[in-house]
């Protein structure tokens, strides 16, 4: 990965190049979309670190840096719902990372599948009401947190 206060690489070398140069913002987070490897439905949405990228990429486990609790997690360390890495893509501008992984049990702390579980109306100025679409929880957070 780049030092962070390494001048960037040229634009034309982000965009076509073939090194790894992620984009972290100012916060020094790198926001990343979890995707099911199998058949591509949005799972959740997080942050990572430069830490946490570099313990994702060197161990094939997702992990993830927690904005409200301030501190570094791996996704399952707690539940038992682990993510394996299948594949790790970056962005045209490699700010933004999409991890394509096997879910073992459910990717939301709700207790659904996928955290994406709500449909929000359109035609209407406010969205609602949300109609839920991720069918029944897989797990009971009551048990697991």
């Amino acid at each position: 990965m780049a030092d962070k206060k390494a001048p960037r690489a040229p634009k034309q070398e982000i965009e076509e190049g073939t090194r790894f140069l992620p984009k972290f913002d100012t916060h020094g987070m790198l926001p990343v979309i979890v995707s099911d490897a199998v058949n591509g439905d949005i799972l959740m949405f997080a942050y990572m670190n430069e830490e946490a990228l570099k313990l994702t990429l060197s161990s094939g486990d997702a992990h993830y840096y927690s904005r409200s609790r301030k501190a570094l997690w791996k996704k399952g360390e707690r539940s038992g719902h682990t993510q394996k890495v299948i594949e790790c893509r970056t962005d045209c501008d490699q700010d933004v990372i999409l991890l394509r992984v096997e879910q073992n049990g459910g990717a939301c702390h709700v207790g659904y599948r996928s955290c994406f579980y709500r449909s929000v109306k359109l035609g209407t100025d406010d969205g609602s009401p949300l109609t839920f679409i991720g069918g029944e929880k897989v797990f009971d957070p009551k048990e697991v947190y």
